[in-house]
């Protein structure tokens, strides 16, 4: 019998809700980000990992009363709810019900038990397997390290970077983390704490230096004991030994919260995923598909569970292009972005590290085409004073001196609020932004923010966004050149007057930005959520391919692949 596949869901769908813009909705308005990616991710590891035998794990309860009777603590600082005791957003809570429907109809098992969470269904798979079985569980949580055992075929399929997914078995875990398999990771894992659990570890003990003191001792009970009679081999100095002993009651309590439970009864649930094709309900499913916009996402897993085929892609054949086969780019469907709002946006800035410089100058500017060209239709231009020196390398970019910035901008603080505040203002009239390497000016802008102490984070109030860089390397990826603003401006024939003045940068990234899609039927026909969603993993799928072409010449470098904000 082929692999079972285990879903530790809830982190699945909360891992596509943060990932994937707010602005991705039905027709109805509901919010259906965290339903798409879930789709998506489902049929991508049915068809990386050749099984379509699916448990989908649910929390019966995210906060056991079990787990709460050691620790009250336990996630408490999770709830976003008080009357309720809940964790979920809002933009969330509708799709929940959703993702369960689109589960079912997809022949999925949903397996909720009553008291427990994902983790301890997970676990009792794990630990009532047969030694022949193999079992594959698929999560982005590093607690269920835990679960693998030297004596079964078991592997953790976890998120990596560039899009990618990658397993770790028993074998794996030394190398890793520096501890021998599951359950030494649980020890190593209440001394170094989680926050977002509510477990505070051992202060002054991080992860490497817990795996050497585990490592050393043998286990936590060595360690403690060691600590209590004045030992100082591998690493365990006075002061560390001292922590231990005070925290030793908190650890014991978060181990034995981090421990799964193993006696759930869940395998008639692996012989339910075993008629997965036979069991789904291919036409509900279309509608489903179709009602709540997930067209796409739902023919990927029709095909890879039920074998059929998926509409096929505008643009290259997939036979031409290796990425366009893995990535499954979405055959887009729908109104067409250029029907709504667009926006060309841009920053000057003191430097060139998003994550330090500051704002100088801000553009947003809403473009149409009219007769004879593009022109703009509302323009929003702001100077700001960066609170530092202007240095004279960026000053002789965009023109801009301290002395002028002191004189003429205005506060720092209004115009970071300013532009967020404009930003969401355009994802509330249904808009959409590009600008060129966009990625670098909303991570400095939400960079700003986080300096500045403002509330709204930059990822909650975008609307769709194009990048023109990314755009570019996707339709002419093989065109040899620099791709700066400047150089797409000459490929797409489109004219740059006034270079690195940010209102002029915003206006030319639109123009090239309607050049290609007159080009492309690829970048015209889809609705701008859809082309946002494309963008992530387009970037993904260039930065994996640039460092591969720097590792080819000698040069070992790594490619941030986060899109539009580096995080």
């Amino acid at each position: 019998m082929s692999r079972l596949v285990v879903l530790d869901t809830p982190a699945l769908y909360y891992r596509s809700f943060y990932a994937l813009p707010s602005s991705i909705t039905a027709a109805d308005g509901t919010p259906v980000g965290a339903l798409r990616g879930l789709l998506d991710t489902i049929a991508g590891l049915a068809d990386d990992l050749r099984s379509t035998r699916i448990v989908a794990a649910m929390d019966g309860d995210w906060r056991p009363a079990f787990r709460t009777a050691i620790v009250p603590e336990y996630k408490a600082q999770r709830v976003q709810d008080e009357e309720t005791g809940s964790e979920t957003p809002d933009d969330l809570k509708p799709q929940i019900p959703l993702i369960r429907e689109a589960l079912r109809l997809a022949g999925i098992p949903v397996l909720e038990i009553p008291g427990t969470e994902a983790d301890d269904i997970i676990g009792s798979f794990a630990a009532q397997m047969g030694p022949d079985d193999e079992l594959v569980v698929v999560s982005p949580d590093r607690d269920l390290i835990s679960v693998l055992r030297e004596d079964r075929r078991i592997q953790l399929h976890r998120p990596r970077p560039k899009g990618q997914w990658a397993p770790l078995t028993y074998a794996d875990v030394p190398t890793e983390y520096g501890v021998k398999g599951g359950a030494p990771y649980r020890e190593m894992a209440a001394l170094r704490g989680d926050p977002s659990d509510g477990l505070p570890g051992v202060p002054g003990i991080g992860e490497k230096t817990a795996a050497k003191l585990l490592a050393g001792y043998g286990g936590l009970d060595e360690l403690f004991r060691a600590a209590a009679s004045g030992a100082k081999d591998h690493g365990l100095s006075p002061k560390r030994a001292a922590a231990l002993l005070e925290n030793e009651d908190a650890v014991r309590r978060a181990e034995k919260v981090m421990t799964v439970l193993e006696d759930l009864d869940v395998l008639y649930a692996a012989q339910d995923a075993a008629a997965v094709p036979q069991r789904m309900n291919r036409e509900a499913l279309r509608a489903f598909g179709t009602q709540w916009s997930t067209d796409r996402a739902v023919a990927r897993l029709l095909k890879t569970l039920g074998g059929e085929v998926p509409p096929t892609p505008a643009g290259p054949s997939p036979a031409a292009d290796r990425r366009v086969s893995k990535n499954q780019l979405p055959a887009f469907t729908g109104p067409s972005w250029t029907t709504s709002e667009l926006w060309g946006f841009d920053l000057e800035t003191t430097g060139l590290d998003p994550h330090t410089v500051h704002i100088v100058t801000a553009a947003c500017v809403r473009l149409g085409k009219v007769e004879g060209g593009i022109e703009p239709l509302e323009i929003r231009t702001w100077l700001a004073d960066p609170g530092i020196e202007i240095p004279e390398a960026a000053s002789s970019v965009h023109g801009i001196t301290s002395d002028y910035a002191r004189k003429h901008g205005a506060d720092r603080t209004a115009v970071v609020a300013e532009v967020i505040a404009c930003l969401e203002n355009i994802r509330r009239r249904g808009g959409s932004v590009v600008g060129h390497n966009i990625v670098y000016d909303l991570t400095v802008l939400e960079a700003e923010r986080r300096r500045l102490g403002l509330p709204t984070p930059v990822a909650d109030v975008l609307p769709p966004i194009f990048d023109t860089l990314v755009l570019d390397r996707e339709v002419d990826r093989f065109r040899r050149g620099k791709r700066t603003l400047a150089d797409l401006c000459t490929v797409w024939g489109v004219e740059l007057d006034n270079h690195h003045d940010a209102l002029a940068d915003a206006t030319a990234a639109g123009c090239i930005l309607w050049a290609m899609a007159d080009k492309h039927q690829l970048l015209a026909s889809g609705s701008g959520e859809e082309l946002h969603a494309a963008q992530i993993e387009w970037k993904r799928a260039q930065a994996a391919d640039l460092e591969e072409f720097l590792r080819s010449k000698g040069r070992h470098a790594t490619i941030n692949p986060d899109w539009p904000l580096e995080i």
